[in-house]
């Protein structure tokens, strides 16, 4: 393949790790289409509008706005002009059963007094654990994130068997790396839940998981001031300044290829548009069902690499406020390892799900109209298995199941005060994201199936196809799945020096 001095790159899809690589790659003067099959930017960070509510219908936190603000200092450019952040506090409030709550908080002292509530041993428990959080995040940070490596073989290359084995604590699960350190059942459910970040099981991910808790405390919990979708906004202006030519309502129907090279991509219409380098934001095993034929020897070859849970995703607008309240909350099960065995083992609806709630209008009451708020309600729940099929009278009977829960442990009469809604299945999502069975968060971290790890960023089939977002290292959740962008920026530049 003979390529320009600047390749013209097409990147497949406009989520954060489309958008993140196609800011990327236009900083280095490379040309580059990205091209979108919905009417708008932003993939899963996706924002709605319906009777005087504003929903954001994907991502509720931002956490490691470093990697964000990365994009816009490469480019030369301050990110506060384009996106404001603000603090989260407290970052969440945990509800138990029995009406006790736990807030985590960045305020040292607040902790301190929350933590007191489990027991005085606790303060102590919860700062060892976190030594521990924050080893395995410095770790992974110096070579997972800072170098792409994109195997378990690179990783032990770069770091050395002994140190691999030893600081990535491999043979342990996020759940007995917890209980290492932390004796309290309560406390243990709500450092296993950071598990949400990925959409995994604590009981299945590998221990290196548990870095999750200091990226929180760490680099802080934040929320995008006037919704989330800002950043989508924002990312995308910054891409338009660059000289990125963005194409929405434009759908990619085949990846054309010869001698081991793309050549091209069709779209819906049947044009053709040509292309040095394809950057593909479509997760990997439905883009090579769907973008190329004749791919089963690899699809069969990324198979390890399943899909994480989905979501019963439900937006309430309500004409009332819930002062109990926090803006981040989680209700949790008093069953969870039932819970996770539902949706990860047996692909079921879990009779007593956790259920995330966000209430953004603690933060930001604009979003909804005066003496209402928003409620979104997000239980785990399998991904799409042909083999178990999940009906809408299935996913009915959980909204109501959750609803109820959420009635019996606080929220009065939630129900009698909906007056806005939208709901969103896994039959949805698949729809809408053409993500892998409708899951969420890209791949699963399963420490049987995969060690944790993604699939390589490199295509196996064509050697200009490369891939980004959560179903590839390094994985999933709002900040990761725009590092990836950046990572693919830099193994382009370094393919392209070899040549």
């Amino acid at each position: 393949m003979t390529l320009n001095k600047k390749p013209h790159i097409v990147v497949i899809g406009a989520g954060l790790g489309g958008l993140s690589a196609a800011i990327s790659l236009a900083t280095e003067g490379f040309s580059v289409d990205l091209l979108e099959k919905n009417d708008k930017v932003g993939g899963k960070l996706n924002i709605l509008e319906k009777d005087g509510f504003t929903f954001d219908l994907g991502p509720s936190i931002l956490t490691m706005p470093h990697i964000f603000k990365a994009l816009f200092d490469r480019a030369g450019i301050n990110m506060d002009d384009y996106v404001s952040i603000q603090t989260v506090e407290p970052h969440w409030r945990n509800f138990f059963e029995d009406g006790s709550t736990l807030d985590l908080s960045s305020d040292p002292e607040i902790m301190q007094q929350e933590l007191l509530k489990l027991g005085p041993n606790t303060p102590k428990e919860f700062a060892r654990f976190l030594a521990y959080s924050k080893k395995l995040c410095e770790v992974t940070e110096d070579g997972y994130f800072a170098q792409g490596l994109d195997s378990f073989w690179e990783l032990l290359k770069y770091y050395g068997p002994v140190k691999s084995l030893q600081e990535f604590d491999v043979f342990r699960s996020m759940d007995q790396g917890v209980k290492r350190f932390i004796k309290d059942p309560k406390l243990v459910d709500v450092l296993n839940y950071f598990i949400k970040y990925v959409g995994s099981s604590p009981y299945d991910a590998p221990a290196l998981m548990n870095l999750l808790p200091y990226i929180q405390f760490g680099y802080g919990l934040w929320y995008v001031k006037g919704g989330m979708y800002g950043m989508a906004q924002g990312l995308e202006k910054l891409a338009l300044e660059l000289g990125v030519n963005i194409q929405v309502n434009v759908e990619v129907k085949e990846i054309q290829h010869e001698a081991g090279y793309a050549s091209a991509v069709r779209l819906a219409d049947g044009s053709v548009l040509k292309a040095d380098i394809v950057v593909s934001n479509m997760e990997l095993i439905p883009a090579y069902k769907e973008l190329m034929s004749g791919q089963e020897k690899e699809i069969k070859r990324i198979e390890k690499y399943a899909p994480s849970c989905s979501g019963l995703v439900l937006h309430l607008g309500v004409d009332r406020i819930y002062a109990q309240l926090a803006h981040h909350n989680f209700f949790y099960s008093d069953h969870p390892r039932e819970h996770f065995k539902a949706i990860f083992h047996e692909h079921k609806l879990s009779e007593d799900p956790t259920i995330y709630l966000v209430a953004p209008c603690k933060s930001d009451p604009a979003q909804a109209p005066e003496g209402c708020e928003i409620i979104k309600i997000l239980p785990h729940i399998p991904h799409l298995d042909p083999n178990k099929p999940l009906t809408a009278e299935d996913y009915a009977d959980l909204r109501e199941r959750v609803l109820i829960k959420l009635e019996r442990m606080g929220l009065t009469d939630l129900r009698k005060h909906i007056v806005s809604e939208e709901s969103w299945t896994p039959v949805d999502i698949q729809a809408k994201y053409y993500s892998n069975q409708g899951s969420i968060y890209g791949v699963v971290a399963d420490r049987f199936k995969n060690l944790g790890f993604k699939n390589a960023q490199r295509s196996g089939v064509l050697k200009n196809l490369y891939f980004v977002g959560g179903s590839v290292n390094p994985g999933g959740g709002m900040p990761m799945v725009t590092l990836s962008g950046q990572l693919v920026r830099d193994k382009i530049l370094a393919d392209l020096s070899k040549q």
